[in-house]
């Protein structure tokens, strides 16, 4: 039986929360937190890859997120929002079959069950201004059925 999707996102994020605590491998975590989901092929690739891309990509995700948080320091977002709000933007960089809508209500419902009360609001805006500044600069790359069929990247001269 395939995974939901949001299923796969929510184990992504505690192991992606088990990354940042206990300084173990990504091999590790994916062995010991994300075995059970090999039954399922694309179940998994999907995970696997959303979890290494986070991680792999991390250093850009947070320099997106910080352009974002006027007066307000990085270290100060709470480890889960900071996770989840990654997971969103990687989702909207590097999954160009994902529609954007589809990835920043994921992170938004993330952030609602395990995170603050307010974590759902302050998810949803930062998202909104990343994705509205791909957009304008032509970073944003979606295909696929119901997406974006051209990229929005600007043309060069």
């Amino acid at each position: 039986m395939p995974y939901k999707r949001r299923i796969i996102r929510e184990r992504v994020l505690q192991m992606l929360y088990a990354y940042e605590l206990s300084g173990s491998s990504p091999e590790f975590i994916l062995d010991d937190l994300f075995s059970e989901f090999r039954s399922d092929k694309e179940s998994y690739e999907f995970g696997k890859s959303l979890f290494l891309n986070v991680i792999e990509h991390s250093d850009e995700l947070d320099g997106m997120i910080a352009k974002k948080i006027k007066n307000w320091e990085l270290d100060r977002i709470a480890l889960i929002d900071r996770i989840v709000l990654r997971m969103g933007i990687c989702e909207l960089r590097y999954f160009p079959e994902i529609p954007p809508k589809v990835s920043i209500n994921e992170a938004i419902e993330l952030a609602k069950k395990f995170s603050t009360e307010r974590s759902g609001k302050f998810v949803n805006g930062v998202l909104d201004a990343v994705y509205n500044e791909l957009k304008e600069t032509g970073q944003l790359i979606k295909h696929g059925r119901g997406l974006i069929d051209k990229s929005l990247r600007k043309e060069e001269d």
